[in-house]
């Protein structure tokens, strides 16, 4: 099972999605994770799952790969369908004893069941289409209004780059150590619940203090190479929109639209279409603007050159 585990791994492959500006996958994830909680009808539940397959085959991640990081997930899945589906409301289709299955818990258990995938499924595409690198810049860049509150955006962005970065590394840690263990007599997979619990002791201490040891020397090397957080630092590369991250705004725009045509009123509807309708072209303006600047500023070069 641990070998399985696939979410916080960088996939490194050549695709659109891959292209798109840190700060536009961010968002991109955030409004799909909002969106999920705000359907409410079949139709809209459609149109996610289409736009998540269509998001999958433009990552261009294989469908294997994404499937394997579904299966640590599958018992939680289990249970809340399983939760779900004996909801007492409804027209009865199954009735047994004290087992009372109705049209509404059975419809309930399929979307509770295909809403915890696609959110899965949505912040494991960015993990596996952004490096922690660019995750890192993107939420500072994005939190940077917080800096006048005195708040340490970077170092909190650091913190979850690092925590990301350190989860495969933690995987395979954890792989082996139980190979040793099991080299050794241990089993981890069968037993009573208890017996698997008290087998999981000699795994645990040695990861604790392994994690530990590389959060150390992790320190000791930052330290050493006089990082002091993120005030007076630059970037070797700054964050720029380009046309192909516009396009996705306005992508997410429609979709945020279509979900809300699914969902809400036509009043509601109207407001929220002009919401995004003015954040679209205010960030067609914020690109325009930059691509004046940097079009100057390599023309003030080239004449000093």
């Amino acid at each position: 099972m641990i070998r399985k585990i696939t979410f916080g791994q960088y996939y490194s492959v050549d695709s659109p999605i891959h292209r798109l500006d840190a700060r536009v996958k961010l968002v991109v994830t955030f409004v799909y994770m909002i969106t999920l909680f705000m359907i409410n009808h079949w139709a809209g539940y459609v149109l996610a799952t289409l736009v998540m397959g269509a998001y999958i085959k433009a990552s261009r991640v294989p469908f294997k790969f994404i499937v394997r990081g579904l299966k640590p997930i599958i018992v939680i899945l289990l249970f809340s369908v399983v939760f779900n589906l004996f909801i007492k409301d409804g027209t009865p289709l199954i009735e047994f004893w004290i087992i009372r299955i109705t049209d509404a818990g059975l419809y309930k258990a399929f979307t509770m069941g295909l809403r915890l995938v696609l959110l899965i499924l949505g912040t494991s595409i960015m993990t596996y289409t952004t490096t922690p690198n660019e995750l890192t810049d993107a939420l500072e860049k994005s939190l940077g209004f917080l800096n006048k509150i005195h708040m340490p955006v970077h170092e909190v962005a650091m913190i979850m780059a690092i925590a990301l970065r350190f989860i495969p590394v933690l995987v395979e840690e954890t792989d082996k150590i139980m190979k040793a263990q099991m080299a050794r007599g241990a089993n981890f997979e069968e037993g009573s619940l208890i017996e698997r619990a008290k087998n999981m002791v000699p795994l645990l201490v040695p990861l604790f203090l392994s994690a530990f040891r590389r959060a150390d020397e992790l320190a000791m090397a930052m330290e050493a190479r006089c990082y002091h957080g993120g005030e007076g630092r630059t970037k070797m590369k700054p964050l720029r929109y380009r046309f192909s991250d516009i396009v996705a705004y306005y992508l997410v725009g429609i979709y945020i639209v279509g979900i809300l045509v699914t969902t809400l009123s036509m009043y509601v509807l109207a407001v929220g279409a002009g919401i995004v309708v003015i954040y679209c072209v205010v960030q067609t303006i914020v690109w325009l603007t930059r691509r004046k600047e940097v079009s100057y500023e390599t023309y003030q070069i080239g004449r000093s050159v």
